[in-house]
C-alpha cells in the first residue's frame, strides 16, 4: 500500500521542505483532528508532546491551529519521551496523541508520530484515510466558530510519566549504591531520565541534558555509543544508559565499557522472563536482528519471528501472535507487559530491576555470541534505485554466494534518503566479497 506522506514511523523530513513546514502541519492537524473526532465523547481531546528541536517552536503552533480548527481541545505537554505521550494518551482518555519529533535524526529534520486512543501507533489503513483528508479541500473540515477547540499547557507531563513508570515496580525498589551514567541525547528525555533515576536513589551522572535546539543527537545518544562508553569508564559507573532524541530507543554499556545493543538487551530480558515464566509466546525481532540472536533463541526453545523494520511492525506482529516481547537491534524495545511502543527508560528500569541483587551488568548481558554483521548506509537521491535490474541481479548473486553461511539484506530507509545494505556471516572474506558486489552497483 503506497502512502503519500507517512513512512515506516510517522511523517519525517527536512524542516521547511515539502512536508515539514507550517502549512503542512496545519493540514496534518486538521486532517487528524477530523478523523479522530467522535460524537460519543463530550470533549474532543488531542495531546501534543515534542522533542527539543528548534523547529518545534514553529511547527507546534501550526499543528495546534489545525487541530483546534477541526474542533479538538488541545493539551501541549512540552518535551516528553514518545512513550510518555503514548501512556498519557491512554490515561487522559484523549482521542489521539501526536509526538513532534524526528527521533534519532539530526536537528534539521523533524516530523510526527501519531497515536490512537489506545496508545498504539496508527495502522496503514488509518494512515491512508488521514492522507485522503489531508488532500481534500480545507473548507470541508473546518469547524464553525462556536465549535473551535481550546488550548491548554500541561506542566506536569514528565512527573505523570515518571509516576506511571514507577508504578510497575515494587514500592520498596531502589537504586541506592548504584552509579549510573545516562546520555539523553539532548532530546526529549533530558528531564525525565535523570529525575527518574535520582528519585530511586541512584548516583546519576548526566550527559546530553543541555538542549539548545540544534544539538539533539549531535555526537551523543544511542547513535553515538562511544560517548556513554567513555563516560562509564570515567565515572566508574555500574552501567550506562543511552537514549535517542525522543527516548524510545536505548543502547546500554556494562561496567567494563562494553556497548550493549538492542539485540543483546532483548536476549537478556527474554531469558530472565522465561525463567520467571513471564515470557508469553516468544520474541519478535526484525529483518535487521542479528543471526546469532535467532540461533540463540532456537537453542533455548524460544520462538523467534522477524517483522519488517520499524517498531510499529514489531508491535503488530507481537499482537498477531500474542507475544509480549519484541524489538530492534537499534534499541527500539517493546515490553508488551507494560507499554504499547518502544521506551528507553522503561527498558532501563527492567534491566536495573534485574541487577538489584548485586549482579553485574556484564554477567546479565553475557547471553549470546553475535554473528559478525556489516551495515553500509548509502546516500541516494532516489530510493527507487533499489528496483534497478542491475542492482537486483547483484543482490541475487550475493545471496547465492553466501547461502548457508550467512545472509544479505538490502532495503531502502523508511525515514532517510538512504539505501541500507546489511550482511552477516562468520566467513568475513566471503561477507566482504558479497557486499562489494552490491555496493559497487549502487554507488
Amino acid at each position: 500500500m503506497t502512502k503519500k506522506y507517512f513512512g515506516t514511523d510517522g511523517i519525517r523530513g527536512a524542516v521547511n521542505s515539502k512536508n515539514i513546514n507550517g502549512d503542512m502541519f496545519f493540514k496534518f492537524g486538521l486532517a487528524t483532528g477530523t478523523y479522530f473526532k467522535t460524537e460519543k465523547k463530550k470533549k474532543q481531546i488531542a495531546i501534543i508532546a515534542k522533542d527539543t528541536r528548534l523547529s518545534g517552536y514553529s511547527l507546534e503552533p501550526a499543528l495546534v491551529s489545525g487541530l483546534t480548527s477541526a474542533g479538538m481541545h488541545v493539551y501541549t505537554l512540552g518535551p516528553l519521551p514518545t512513550n510518555g505521550l503514548a501512556m498519557l494518551t491512554k490515561t487522559m482518555k484523549a482521542n489521539m496523541g501526536i509526538m513532534i519529533t524526528a527521533s534519532h535524526n539530526p536537528y534539521h529534520d523533524n516530523g510526527l508520530k501519531l497515536f490512537g486512543p489506545d496508545g498504539l501507533k496508527l495502522s496503514n489503513k488509518i494512515e491512508k484515510k488521514i492522507e485522503t483528508l489531508i488532500d481534500q479541500k480545507i473548507e470541508k473540515s473546518l469547524s464553525k466558530p462556536k465549535k473551535l477547540g481550546r488550548v491548554k499547557r500541561l506542566e506536569t507531563a514528565n512527573k505523570d510519566y515518571i509516576k506511571i513508570l514507577k508504578s510497575n515496580l515494587p514500592k520498596d525498589f531502589n537504586l541506592r549504591g548504584l552509579r549510573i551514567v545516562i546520555d539523553c541525547a539532548n532530546g526529549a528525555g533530558y528531564r525525565a531520565g535523570p529525575e527518574l533515576l535520582k528519585s530511586l536513589g541512584a548516583k546519576v551522572f548526566s550527559i546530553g541534558t543541555n538542549p539548545n535546539g540544534l544539538n539533539i543527537n549531535k555526537n551523543c545518544g544511542s547513535t553515538f555509543p562511544n560517548k556513554i562508553r567513555l563516560a562509564v569508564k570515567k565515572y566508574k559507573a555500574h552501567i550506562g544508559i543511552s537514549l535517542d532524541g525522543d527516548a524510545d530507543r536505548i543502547i546500554m554499556c556494562d561496567e567494563k565499557g562494553t556497548v550493549i545493543d538492542g539485540d543483546q538487551i532483548i536476549a537478556a530480558i527474554a531469558m530472565r522472563w522465561k525463567r520467571k515464566k513471564m515470557l508469553r509466546g516468544g520474541v519478535v525481532g526484525t529483518l535487521m536482528s542479528n543471526y546469532g540472536l535467532e540461533k540463540f533463541f532456537k537453542l533455548h526453545n524460544i520462538k523467534f519471528l522477524r517483522s519488517n523494520v520499524g517498531d510499529r511492525f514489531v508491535k503488530e506482529k507481537m499482537q498477531k501472535n500474542n507475544f509480549n516481547l519484541g524489538g530492534e537491534q537499534s534499541g527500539h524495545i517493546i515490553l508488551g507487559k507494560f507499554a504499547t511502543t518502544g521506551d528507553g527508560l522503561l527498558v532501563a528500569l527492567e534491566v536495573l530491576f534485574s541487577l538489584r541483587k548485586g549482579k553485574k551488568a556484564s554477567n546479565f548481558f553475557n547471553t549470546f555470541k553475535k554473528t559478525p554483521q556489516i551495515l553500509e548506509n548509502i546516500d541516494v537521491k532516489d530510493k527507487s534505485i533499489i528496483k534497478n535490474i542491475n542492482i537486483k541481479n547483484s543482490i541475487k548473486l550475493a545471496e547465492k554466494l553466501i547461502k548457508g553461511q550467512g545472509r544479505i539484506l538490502v532495503r531502502s530507509s523508511g525515514t532517510e534518503s538512504k539505501i541500507r545494505v546489511m550482511g552477516e556471516s562468520d566467513n568475513s572474506r566471503l561477507l566482504q566479497k558479497c557486499l562489494k558486489i552490491i555496493l559497487k552497483k549502487i554507488k
